[in-house]
């Protein structure tokens, strides 16, 4: 496929007519929707690629993600199993306990959302049973934490904790990530991996799911 045509590179440079453009042809074509989704899931890795390179920034992100969403909602009736089923795999997000904030962890999700995962978003100020509650109902693969907030690293350690103790650490791969996360918390709390960006915390995911 010349790169003219490709899906991929449309929403890797986040070209947003030119994505609905080449959609309509594949469609066209008769394209299977779950072809044009894998087509999709390339660009958006790409465009995580750009971003850490350099090459743009968070606002391309957050529109490259709209754009995808966009693709998605078009693709929806054409996809016949639930998007756990068609996914590559499950990611439980969230903002520890005490801590409000959500643009760092929004973002995350939409990358990991554009690379194919089915992604359980807890929202903010999550508290650790909520959690614990959710790994046991998801049975995700990656559970990813966000911490903004210096003071509520503390969250971070009573999560981990919860955890443990509810038998499931060793069920899951543990990120973490945010302006108040760094190697140092990762280690003391005992997470797998802290993600300085979102895109760092799609990768570590696409790896724990062997396609990374």
């Amino acid at each position: 496929m010349t790169q003219e045509n490709s899906l991929a590179e449309a929403l890797a440079q986040c070209q947003e007519d030119k994505v609905k453009a080449l959609l309509k042809q594949r469609l066209d074509a008769g394209t299977a929707a779950t072809d044009i989704v894998a087509e999709c899931n390339q660009g958006m890795a790409e465009l995580g690629q750009r971003f850490a390179q350099g090459q743009c920034f968070i606002p391309e992100l957050m529109f490259g993600g709209m754009i995808m969403k966009g693709v998605m909602a078009e693709l929806g009736h054409l996809l016949g199993a639930s998007e756990a089923e068609q996914s590559i795999g499950t990611v439980v997000m969230g903002t520890v306990q005490h801590d409000v904030h959500d643009i760092g962890k929004d973002i995350a999700i939409m990358m990991l959302r554009g690379v194919g995962f089915n992604v359980i978003d807890l929202g903010v100020d999550v508290p650790p049973d909520k959690w614990v509650e959710t790994i046991k109902q998801h049975k995700p693969s990656v559970v990813g934490m966000s911490v903004l907030l210096t003071p509520c690293y503390k969250s971070v350690i009573a999560t981990m904790d919860a955890i443990r103790e509810a038998g499931l650490r060793d069920d899951v791969s543990i990120m973490v990530g945010g302006a108040a996360a760094s190697e140092l918390l990762s280690e003391n709390a005992g997470c797998d991996f802290y993600g300085e960006t979102a895109v760092d915390g799609m990768k570590y995911a696409s790896k724990v799911v062997g396609v990374g």
